[in-house]
């Protein structure tokens, strides 16, 4: 995510394709399975511990997540209250890092956003929970500058994080750090968290190179914390030309680059119930890769069904699929809501 546009790396075909070569995710799959949806993992990631009075329920089955900008960048300004019924998940975008390596924090802006205070941020998480959504903090974003790469610091992230939930009433964390990833030490924050907060929700955004193949630092982690993960919601966009699971190259703004990416994720170890789509809410959101709510809702519809693919149609579905992801929910508002309405609606009518 970002508070300005950025723009990403193009991946080389060459060396993708080797990447998902030596990963066996080319052309993986049986032609005629068919997942069920997940009972467990993600979506029964609160069932550790009852939840209490005044959080969430779990995550439904197909959810659409948001990213909530706590900053004026010329999209609308809103209150949490403002962010439509249509998102389940509300990620708080973004935890402010500290003097501390690893260690995160939160500061409300309030001038920015009209005079919003902090007790009322706190009424609203709650109100938002009451409605049957999660909030979670936002750790990093495009100008993000934290960095977990010792046992210190990954004590240090997950000491912050549960204490921003205590604080605040978060029920979880969202991760996207977009400038590097240590497997080793984020998963050992993550699962401290999780340790402490059994019901935490926890999302993921990487960006598309991130996830190109289970060796990357990011799928790792993912992989790692698969048993209480709740979704990956990957970024297809500021992201140039990727290779899909069958080892072509995509380009972004089509249906084709939010299957074939997807396949890599579905056929690389996640299970469908962790595995978002995440776009960008209008042109002005990000630097490049928006597409139209109906290309973001065939491709729901090609990986859930099999219907509305393009020229590449998965070898088998999965209907258990979480759902999708946008920046922002500011965003969206300024592009009249477009991608609640449209998406929402179509999320949350998947079998």
């Amino acid at each position: 995510m970002h508070r300005g546009n950025r723009h990403r790396r193009n991946l080389f075909g060459a060396l993708a394709a080797a990447a998902l070569a030596a990963s066996g995710l080319i052309a993986a799959g049986s032609a005629d399975a068919a997942d069920e949806p997940a009972s467990g993992s993600a979506s029964s990631a609160a069932s550790g511990s009852a939840p209490a009075a005044d959080r969430a329920a779990a995550v439904p089955a197909h959810a659409v997540t948001g990213y909530w900008q706590n900053f004026d960048n010329g999209a609308t300004v809103q209150k949490l209250s403002d962010v439509p019924e249509a998102y389940d998940i509300i990620a708080v975008a973004f935890a402010d890092a500290t003097g501390t390596p690893g260690a995160v924090t939160f500061n409300l802006d309030s001038a920015g956003l009209g005079g919003y205070t902090v007790d009322q941020f706190k009424a609203d998480i709650k109100a938002k929970q009451a409605a049957g959504k999660s909030v979670v903090i936002s750790v990093g974003g495009e100008r993000g500058a934290v960095s977990v790469n010792d046992a210190a610091s990954a004590t240090a992230l997950a000491d912050s994080v549960t204490g921003l939930m205590d604080e605040y009433g978060f029920d979880g964390v969202d991760i996207d750090l977009e400038n590097g990833l240590n497997s080793t030490y984020m998963t050992q924050a993550l699962k401290a968290v999780h340790d402490r907060k059994a019901d935490v929700v926890v999302t993921m955004a990487p960006q598309t190179i991130d996830m190109q193949s289970p060796s990357n630092e990011y799928f790792k982690t993912a992989l790692n914390i698969k048993d209480f993960l709740t979704v990956v919601n990957m970024q297809y966009y500021n992201s140039g030309s990727m290779l899909g699971c069958d080892g072509k190259v995509y380009s972004q703004g089509s249906v084709d680059f939010l299957t074939a990416l997807a396949c890599i994720q579905l056929e690389g170890g996640l299970d469908p119930s962790q595995v978002g789509i995440g776009v960008p809410a209008s042109t002005r959101a990000a630097g490049s890769g928006y597409v139209d709510p109906d290309v973001v809702n065939a491709a729901l519809d090609c990986l859930t069904k099999g219907s509305g693919c393009g020229s590449f149609k998965p070898s088998r579905t999965y209907p258990g699929l979480r759902g999708a992801m946008t920046w922002s929910t500011n965003w969206d508002a300024a592009n009249g809501n477009a991608f609640a309405r449209s998406v929402g609606e179509h999320v949350h009518g998947l079998p």
